[in-house]
């Protein structure tokens, strides 16, 4: 006997048990997972965030509780009716199917994307399915190339003849089929402009790796493509970042999770990737301190809060980044080694660090 679908089983599952409590004439509720830093530990054995134990009951009949059971109800409906006929929606769809006015009131189920974007993420933690096999999907934004052939949705895709655009990484990468992997590293950069740089200079094929962009703080198809790609083919993870607080702050999430994803930590983080960015020894070596970007206070306190880190806090050698960092009072960006040369970070940078295995860990 085929097992039902896992999405369609614990959707069902779930209006089951509201329905049960309903017919009790019980009041009914919703048991949602706490996700606050009060509830997020590090777990130094994973090396990852993990949410805790904590959880808070919402009830039906609880002028406090109902707008948002009803909104995470009606997030399950839509999902069970996506998933039926094979479809997605973006974020930003699915808010506009929820937004409705309630019969016989004037009050919207929702107001705000934010509000159905919650409901979503209230549902990933009820039922232990990310967001992606629920059928949502954020927006893309990512770019990868190299020596990787996929099967996307019946369709091959060559990752190194795809022009000077590469491959548009999508929401979900679930469905993604490896059809050939020949690279030996992955270099994820923070910057789209780093990856063009890259692109153009074809480091993917002179090293024989893929590199891989977001824009910012990297997206969850982006964070997922990079896991799948080191636990499924064992390529080793680089991360490439400016010399400054954000920078490092990316790291972290990529190598241990972030605290708002801490539920899914296992499908996310990468506890084996390894730091490539500009160091305060690359500052002194390459002489970019002409560079400098001073610190704003903003800066300051997000880098007193990553040295807190409990995964970084008895790290001696990232100790010894922050605190030289802090001595400068300043940042400096990637794009300050074009001083050195147009292609100096792919010809001379990059091919150094690897060669010396100057990783970060």
């Amino acid at each position: 006997m085929k097992r039902k679908d896992e999405v369609i089983e614990a959707l069902e599952a779930l209006g089951a048990k509201i329905l049960q409590e309903i017919e009790r004439g019980e009041n009914p509720s919703l048991e949602v997972p706490i996700r606050s830093l009060s509830n997020v530990r590090y777990n130094p054995e994973t090396r990852m965030l993990e949410l805790g134990s904590e959880r808070a009951k919402r009830y039906f009949f609880n002028v406090a509780h109902v707008r948002k059971f009803v909104q995470t109800v009606e997030a399950a409906a839509l999902s069970k009716e996506l998933k039926e006929v094979g479809k997605h929606l973006s974020l930003r769809e699915a808010f506009y199917r929820m937004k409705r006015t309630l019969p016989g009131s004037d009050i919207n189920l929702v107001d705000e994307q934010e509000e159905s974007n919650q409901a979503i993420e209230d549902l990933e933690l009820i039922t232990n399915l990310s967001r992606e096999k629920l059928h949502f999907n954020a927006n893309k934004m990512g770019s990868v190339a190299g020596k990787v052939v996929i099967e996307d949705k019946g369709d091959v895709v060559d990752w190194s003849k795809l022009g000077s655009g590469g491959w548009s990484i999508p929401s979900n990468v679930e469905e993604i089929v490896f059809k050939e992997v020949k690279a030996r590293f992955v270099l994820y950069m923070e910057k789209a402009a780093e990856w063009e740089r890259l692109h153009e200079d074809r480091v993917w094929e002179r090293l024989n790796c893929v590199i891989m962009c977001s824009q910012g703080q990297a997206t969850r198809g982006v964070r997922r493509l990079l896991q799948r790609l080191h636990l499924e083919h064992g390529l080793p993870i680089y991360v490439l970042t400016d010399f400054d607080p954000w920078g490092f702050y990316i790291y972290s999430v990529l190598k241990f999770g972030s605290i708002g994803l801490a539920h899914i930590s296992e499908q996310l983080a990468i506890p084996g990737a390894k730091f490539l960015g500009l160091t305060a020894d690359d500052v002194e070596r390459y002489d970019l301190k002409k560079h400098f970007i001073k610190f704003e206070e903003v800066d300051l306190r997000r880098l007193e809060q990553i040295a807190k880190y409990e995964w970084f806090k008895d790290n001696k050698e990232w100790q010894r980044q922050f605190k030289l960092m802090k001595q400068m009072g300043a940042k400096v960006e990637l794009a300050a080694l074009s001083s050195k040369g147009i292609t100096f970070i792919s010809e001379h940078y990059l091919p150094e660090k690897l060669r010396k295995q100057e990783f970060l860990d």
